[in-house]
C-alpha cells in the first residue's frame, strides 16, 4: 500500500486555513532554447562578459537504480561548453587535450564551485576514473581562467595553459556547496562516495563506501595565477546538523548587515531517510541550527536567487522547483515520503527580527523540473560582494535578473523505481528570470507552518500501518497525541510525557486501519498544534 500525508501544522489556527501576503516583488519566467545546446544537470559554471562556461554535469536524467546503469560513462559531459544567451549561440571543445586527471574531474557531476574574479575554482565531484578503474569522488582543487578559456573555445584555440589542478584529500567531496565569507572559503556538507551506486546498500553487488563530511571545512586559496595552494583552517563537525548533501547553501546578508550563508534543508537526516526541514545559519563566528523555521518546499539542490532589502532589513531567497518531501495540492500541503519531483517556486524570507517564513509563489515551473539546475545572473547588476542582489537598487518596473538553465525534467513525480525507458531527462531549456516591482504586485501564500517548531513528520512511506512520528520540542512539557477517523471521532489518544528538548521519535501503530480510509494524527503542545491527514491507498 502507498500512504500519502496531507499536513497541517498551524499554531492555534483551523486546519486548512490559507494566508496570502502581499509580495515584495514578483518573479516572471520566459522560456527559450538554443539550437544545438543539449540538456545538462548538476554542472559547474563560470561567466565572463555575459558568456557562460559550463563544466562537468550529467547529460541524462535522474540516476538509474541498476548499478551498471547508474552514472554510466554515456552520461558524462566530456566537453567544455560556452553559451551566449544574448545571441543564443553555443560553442564546445572536448576535454581530450587536458591531462587525464583534469579530464576525469572536469567530466564529473556535483562538483562544488565558486568563481572569484577571473578564476573558477572546482572541488571534488563524482564520476568514473579510468586511472582508478572505478567511480570515485575526486580529491582535487582545480582553477580555470574563465575569460581565456571562453575565448579559446570560441576561436578553436588551445586552452590547456589556462587550467591548473592540485590534489588534496580534503576536497574529495561531492554534493556539498562552496561559498565564501569575506576572504575565507566554506565547503559545507557533502559526502565522499567511492564505488558504483547501488540502492541495495554498500555491501551488495559492486559495493561502495559513503561518508558524509558532517562538516563545514574552511580554507583560503592562495593563487597568483601561476602557483595554486591552500591554507586549511579548523573545520567544524556536527554529525546531527551538518549531515547534509545535494542541497542549497545560499549566500545571505544577516540581520546585522554582515555577510553569511544559510544551509537550507538537504538530505538525509542522520537517523531517517527524510530531508531536513530546518536550516543552518553560518557566519564568520560560527553557526547555529534554526529550529524555529521549517522549509517544506525545495529540499534538493535547485536554482536559487538571493535578494536583500537594506531598507527593510529583509533577506529573500527564491527557489525554483526541484525535489521535495512536500507539495501543494489545492491549498493543502501533501507529504510524500518518496520525495517527488515538484514544480513549486517558493520564497524564504528572513525579516528584520530574524524570523524566517516560507511563501509559495503564484507561479510554478512549467513542468516537473529544476533539480540540478542553476541560476546564472546577468553581469553588472547591483549586488553585494557575496553575490546577493541589492533589491533596493532595482527601481525599474521589470528587471532581467538572469537565467535558470538545465536540471532534470521528469515525466512523473516519482520515477526512481522505474526501470525502463527514460522517465527523466536532462533539460536544455533556458528561462529568463524577471523581477517585477510594480505597484500591482501579486500575493504569495504564506506557509504558516514554516513558522512552527514541532516540525511533525511521519515515516516510512509506504508502510504497513506502523509509523515513526518525528517532532521537535522546545521544552519537556507533555504533549497530546490523538488519532481521529474521518468523522472526527477519536480512535486513540495518549499523553507523551518523556519528552526531550529537540528531536523526538515515537513509534505508533493505528489500530483498525482500513485500506482507503482517512485518518488524522494530531500532536498538540501547550503552544502549538500539528496534524496530518493520512490516506491509505492499495
Amino acid at each position: 500500500m502507498k500512504i500519502l500525508f496531507q499536513l497541517f501544522a498551524l499554531p492555534f489556527i483551523l486546519f486548512g486555513q490559507l494566508f496570502s501576503q502581499t509580495a515584495p516583488f514578483q518573479i516572471s519566467l520566459q522560456t527559450f532554447s538554443i539550437n544545438g545546446l543539449g540538456g545538462i544537470q548538476s554542472y559547474a559554471w563560470g561567466q565572463h562578459n555575459g558568456k557562460w562556461l559550463i563544466v562537468g554535469g550529467r547529460l541524462d536524467g535522474l540516476h538509474r537504480r541498476q548499478p551498471f546503469a547508474a552514472f554510466d560513462l554515456a552520461g558524462h559531459n566530456t566537453q567544455l561548453i560556452v553559451v551566449d544567451p544574448a545571441t543564443q549561440q553555443k560553442w564546445s571543445a572536448p576535454l581530450t587535450s587536458l591531462p587525464q586527471s583534469m579530464q576525469e574531474q572536469f567530466s564529473s557531476t556535483n562538483m562544488e564551485f565558486h568563481q572569484q574574479g577571473d578564476y573558477l575554482y572546482l572541488l571534488g565531484g563524482y564520476g568514473y576514473s579510468a586511472s582508478s578503474l572505478d567511480h570515485i569522488t575526486f580529491p582535487n582543487l582545480s582553477a580555470i581562467k574563465v575569460p581565456d578559456v571562453i575565448n579559446a573555445i570560441i576561436n578553436a584555440n588551445a586552452f590547456n595553459s589556462f587550467c591548473r589542478q592540485i590534489t588534496d584529500t580534503m576536497f574529495a567531496v561531492t554534493g556539498g556547496v562552496l561559498n565564501k565569507i569575506n576572504n575565507t572559503y566554506y565547503l559545507t556538507g557533502g559526502q565522499k562516495f567511492m564505488g558504483r551506486y547501488n540502492p541495495q546498500g554498500p555491501t551488495h553487488g559492486p559495493g561502495f563506501v559513503q561518508h558524509y563530511t558532517n562538516a563545514i571545512r574552511k580554507f583560503k586559496i592562495n593563487d597568483n595565477g601561476v602557483s595554486l595552494s591552500v591554507t586549511h583552517l579548523p573545520s567544524t563537525v556536527d554529525a546531527m546538523n551538518l549531515h547534509r548533501r545535494d542541497y542549497n547553501v545560499v549566500p545571505q546578508i544577516l540581520p546585522t548587515g554582515e555577510q553569511g550563508i544559510t544551509a537550507f534543508s538537504g538530505v538525509f537526516q542522520a537517523t531517517v531517510d527524510l530531508p531536513y526541514l530546518n536550516c543552518v545559519n553560518i557566519d564568520s563566528a560560527g553557526y547555529s541550527a534554526n529550529n524555529a523555521f521549517a522549509q517544506y518546499y525545495n529540499h534538493y539542490h535547485c536554482a536559487r536567487i538571493p535578494l536583500y532589502s537594506a531598507a527593510a532589513n529583509e533577506m529573500h531567497t527564491v527557489f525554483f522547483g526541484g525535489i521535495a518531501q512536500y507539495y501543494d495540492s489545492l491549498g493543502t500541503l501533501v507529504q510524500d515520503n518518496n520525495v517527488p519531483f515538484v514544480k513549486t517556486i517558493a520564497r524564504v524570507t528572513r525579516d528584520a527580527n530574524g524570523i524566517m517564513s516560507e511563501y509559495k509563489l503564484p507561479i510554478e515551473m512549467p513542468a516537473l523540473l529544476g533539480a540540478g539546475s542553476e541560476f546564472i545572473p546577468v553581469d553588472g547588476l547591483s549586488h553585494y560582494g557575496n553575490d546577493v542582489f541589492k533589491l533596493d537598487d532595482f527601481t525599474a518596473d521589470t528587471t532581467l535578473l538572469g537565467y535558470v538553465f538545465g536540471g532534470i525534467s521528469s515525466s512523473a513525480a516519482n520515477v526512481f523505481f522505474s526501470n525502463a525507458g527514460t522517465p527523466s531527462i536532462a533539460s536544455g531549456q533556458i528561462f529568463k528570470i524577471y523581477l517585477i516591482k510594480s505597484s500591482l504586485v501579486g500575493l504569495d501564500e504564506l506557509n504558516v507552518q514554516s513558522r512552527g517548531t514541532l516540525h511533525l513528520q511521519v515515516s516510512p512511506n509506504p508502510n504497513n500501518g506502523e509509523f515513526l512520528i518525528r517532532f521537535n520540542a522546545k521544552n519537556t512539557q507533555p504533549l497530546t497525541l490523538s488519532i481521529f477517523n474521518a468523522k472526527g471521532e477519536i480512535i486513540d489518544k495518549s499523553i507523551l510525557k518523556s519528552i526531550n528538548i529537540g528531536e523526538n521519535d515515537i513509534k505508533k501503530k493505528i489500530p483498525g486501519l482500513l485500506t482507503g480510509g482517512v485518518y488524522f494524527i494530531t500532536l498538540e503542545s501547550p503552544y502549538e498544534k500539528a496534524s496530518q491527514k493520512i490516506i491509505l491507498e492499495p
